[in-house]
């Protein structure tokens, strides 16, 4: 007998209503850190390129990069290429002031740590964002 398993009664976003997988559900936290990755990633390698891999000027780059990015694309480099974006829990544009508000905290790191039951960090409630898969 080939028996399926159970879905779960709970799941990452439920209870700001989005599904527990695919399109639009909350994007995971494997997916974040290789999207983290790859974001740091581009900034040394721009900062070493430009900047004698200075410390400030990378968290800059990525800083800045983040922000364009964000505003532009509705994600970043890391984002995109783990099938991710960056879209606001009311619906509509993300704006400026979301994108800028959400980089700061993160590049801060202690609110980007701090997770509620819905996957999402201290600087998606402030910015009032979610990142979702594609």
């Amino acid at each position: 007998m080939n028996q399926q398993a159970a879905p779960s009664d709970d799941w990452p976003g439920k209870r700001i209503g989005l599904p527990a997988e695919g399109p639009r559900s909350i994007g995971r936290l494997g997916r974040r850190l290789v999207a983290l990755a790859i974001d740091w990633g581009f900034a040394v390698v721009v900062s070493i390129a430009f900047f004698e891999y200075d410390a400030f000027a990378t968290l800059g780059i990525f800083v800045a990069a983040q922000v364009v990015l964000l505003i532009t694309a509705n994600g970043s480099f890391g984002h995109l290429i783990t099938g991710m974006r960056v879209v606001p829990v009311a619906g509509g544009l993300l704006g400026i002031w979301r994108p800028i508000v959400r980089t700061v905290l993160m590049a801060l790191v202690i609110p980007a740590v701090i997770w509620d039951a819905d996957q999402r960090g201290m600087h998606d409630r402030v910015a009032g964002t979610l990142l979702v898969r594609r």
